[in-house]
């Protein structure tokens, strides 16, 4: 059988990196099965939707695109929708599109290619049920990013934030077992990647029975062919002073974290559980600065929740100023059903109008002091890892190692290449850049 008569499988994703990252597996697993990879949906023989549930919004746009694949879909295409979203409305989302075959939860990726089969012959499924020993250690992720490689070391979540629908569509958090993780970072750098991205819920509360998050750093970090180690998402009661000794002592992790705060008010903190106190998170911020002294923080920010005060908003904004963010993801308040904030009283919504308000008050916060801190570099000489081409302007986006977007001129043979450049300008948010130094290109991932 050519190329041309295998059948095309196209996957749409949505949400978070680790959404990116199971996209991979699947499409590691169905090209396995003899599937070709396409990049358009018009006429594939399967199409798949992966999913995302954290906010209302995310799930209004995936119901619109579902709504819009029946026009592109051929006589015989298996339209099937995964991931979060998948997990959280499971066989109702077979009620609500007659077109959708499949409904695939993030636990149920190895029976992709028999249920795409019986989907064929007709057989419509909702795959949702939890795996807990499930890490697909025997896929071969097909990467689509050839620059860096996001690799999952931990599934699910034990925490019960309010506001968070994700312990109820990943299930409990469990780890994989390291000599697993480092088996596939080695891999990775073989196949000519060298930033690796280790992802979990809570990825410091990383435990695989033997080992710690800390173990992890210094493993992954010491394989030969790693340059540089970053990790998403972790949570502030998890930096133990192993995990930050680990930090500041492993070479190859990056002088970034992404540190999660949600609210600086500590009565708010409370309503989300977030299991700190505003002063709790300080202490945080303080000992890993201690450690990193160049450390580049930024972080997550929701305004709006059940009973927020003008004045819990201004203890967020006073936050802001006192940790000095490099930037933050900023975002309203979006009730998921089954959440324990959606059995807050009425009384204690926050119209939208103030909600939307203070979202703006913060993004203006937020930016000031970026922009603050990045006119004071530049003139600063960085590394950065050119990563794709820039949405506009020619230019290539490229990253340093504490996470600064640089753009810079060039084509695309310096994609995945580390140069060293200049910053010579700056929008407030991200810099553009001059190539002073030409390092050896480390070789294009295949």
């Amino acid at each position: 059988m050519t190329a041309s008569q295998r059948p095309t499988v196209y996957i749409e994703t949505y949400g978070c990196q680790m959404n990116v990252s199971d996209t991979e597996l699947m499409l590691g697993k169905l090209t396995a099965s003899g599937y070709e990879a396409v990049a358009q949906p018009d006429g594939a023989d399967v199409i798949l939707i992966n999913t995302c549930a954290i906010r209302e919004h995310a799930e209004q746009r995936v119901m619109g695109r579902i709504g819009e694949m029946k026009s592109r879909m051929s006589r015989g295409t298996v339209l099937g929708v995964t991931g979060c979203m998948a997990q959280r409305l499971g066989a109702e989302l077979l009620d609500r599109a007659k077109h959708v075959s499949l409904v695939i939860g993030p636990d149920g990726y190895r029976d992709l290619p028999s249920l795409i089969e019986s989907a064929r012959e007709g057989v419509r499924a909702a795959a949702t049920e939890f795996d807990l020993e499930e890490h697909y250690e025997d896929f071969t992720a097909r990467r689509f990013d050839g620059v860096k490689a996001w690799i999952p070391v931990q599934r699910g979540c034990d925490y019960r934030c309010t506001y968070c629908i994700v312990p109820t569509t990943r299930g409990p958090e469990r780890s994989r077992k390291l000599a697993e993780v480092v088996r596939e970072t080695e891999a990775v750098v073989a196949s000519g990647i060298s930033e690796i991205v280790l992802l979990g819920q809570t990825v410091n509360s990383y435990f695989d029975g033997a080992h710690d998050f800390a173990d992890l750093l210094r493993a992954v970090g010491s394989v030969e062919g790693v340059r540089r180690l970053r990790f998403t998402s972790p949570h502030p009661n998890d930096f133990s002073d192993r995990v930050i000794r680990a930090i500041a002592e492993t070479t190859t992790v990056c002088e970034h974290v992404h540190l999660p705060m949600q609210s600086g008010s500590t009565r708010t903190l409370k309503r989300m559980l977030r299991r700190y106190t505003r002063e709790g998170y300080l202490e945080c911020v303080d000992r890993l600065r201690s450690a990193v002294p160049d450390l580049s923080l930024t972080t997550d920010i929701i305004v709006g929740f059940p009973g927020e005060t003008e004045a819990d908003f201004s203890e967020t904004l006073s936050m802001v100023e006192a940790v000095g963010f490099d930037d933050a993801y900023t975002f309203k308040f979006s009730p998921r059903d089954g959440t324990p904030a959606t059995r807050f009283p009425a009384s204690d919504s926050v119209p939208d109008e103030i909600a939307s308000e203070r979202l703006a008050r913060l993004i203006a916060t937020v930016r000031a002091r970026t922009r603050e801190r990045n006119l004071e570099l530049l003139g600063q000489r960085r590394e950065v890892l050119v990563e794709k081409p820039a949405r506009r302007g020619g230019l290539l986006q490229s990253k340093t190692r504490d996470f600064k977007v640089v753009m810079i001129p060039g084509d695309a043979s310096l994609i995945g290449r580390y140069l060293n450049v200049e910053l010579t300008g700056t929008t407030g948010s991200t810099f553009l850049g001059q190539v002073v130094h030409q390092r050896t290109p480390l070789p294009l991932a295949v």
